[in-house]
């Protein structure tokens, strides 16, 4: 790693100077976010006359304030709290969308009798929230199932771990395919003590991990192009990190500053997350961004967002970086 960064010193000394530019991530170094590492361990951002700094997230960390802040030049966002915070005021622009599936989903144990979501009510399901709880709080709206207890759903209010199943506090909680899900195998429980649905086959799935940007920068053309060399790098990184994810996951290992993460979790997690990111070539599908935000506004009395955002995203970068 620092072989790389020493390289590219030595490599950029008689040129111009590369272009810094800091990405800030949503939560904490790990495979979730190979396909940055990659580019940055491999040298494609250096290849595009970029210096890019990375830096971690976390549970105290709120990336849109961050790039309010001045912080941070792009963020990784869920799409529902990026739309959240466009309509309260933040002019936050999704500019492209490496991730082209959801990999949020609702875990049950088996033995509280749930086979489908028409058992939800009466049990107390795990949610996580500071933005995480949109998708789930329209999933029930679309269901028509109350989240205030009663004849709906009771809604644990969860934290970033699995604790909740495993403690019996509730019946499901939320997972991703990547992560959390295999916290509670690693417990002790096995994929036959589980039920899960997915998002993604509910119809209710919304976009995860896109990368945005403030919207009065989108009017310099020097930053635009910026932004199309760094999707374009980002993108290769991620297409090798489909092809490449032991060794990925290995980067990313190498990149993590707590020791917190493991090689087996994080190998397991980038095998995960290859299946995510598939099919997309950094371009926003349209389809999938009027499909969020119909997930997003059919959220009954207390929807996500009240109207239909204008200008919340631009294919004028991934258009640039594609040519």
């Amino acid at each position: 790693m620092k072989g790389a960064i020493a390289a590219f010193a030595l490599g950029s000394s008689g040129a111009m100077a590369a272009d810094d530019l800091t990405l800030q991530l949503k939560w904490v170094t790990q495979a979730q976010f190979a396909g940055y590492y990659v580019a940055l361990e491999n040298g494609y951002y250096s290849e595009e006359d970029l210096n890019v700094t990375i830096k971690p997230g976390g549970p105290d960390v709120a990336p849109v304030q961050v790039l309010m802040g001045g912080g941070a030049d792009v963020m990784i966002d869920w799409m529902p709290s990026a739309l959240a915070a466009r309509e309260q005021g933040a002019p936050v622009v999704n500019i492209a969308q490496p991730f082209k599936s959801s990999g949020m989903m609702l875990t049950c144990r088996k033995d509280t009798g749930i086979t489908a979501p028409s058992d939800f009510p009466g049990k107390t399901l795990g949610v996580w929230f500071f933005g995480n709880e949109y998708p789930f709080l329209s999933w029930m709206s679309s269901l028509g199932i109350g989240t205030e207890g009663g004849d709906g759903v009771t809604v644990l209010k969860q934290g970033f771990n699995v604790d909740p199943i495993l403690q019996g506090q509730a019946d499901c909680v939320s997972t991703m395919t990547y992560n959390e899900y295999w916290q509670i195998i690693d417990a002790g429980l096995t994929a036959d003590d589980l039920v899960t649905f997915k998002y993604e086959d509910q119809g209710v799935a919304t976009l995860e991990d896109g990368l945005y940007v403030l919207e009065d920068k989108l009017s310099d053309d020097g930053f635009k192009d910026q932004m199309a060399r760094f999707v374009r790098a980002s993108m290769k990184g991620w297409k090798w990190a489909e092809e490449n994810p032991a060794d990925a996951a290995m980067i990313v290992l190498e990149y993590d500053e707590t020791g917190a993460q493991t090689e087996k979790h994080q190998v397991r997690m980038m095998g995960e997350i290859a299946k995510l990111t598939a099919g997309s070539n950094g371009a926003l599908d349209p389809a999938d961004y009027e499909r969020t935000v119909a997930t997003l506004m059919g959220g009954g009395s207390d929807p996500v967002i009240t109207m239909a955002p204008k200008g919340a995203y631009t294919l004028d970068i991934t258009d640039m970086a594609l040519k």
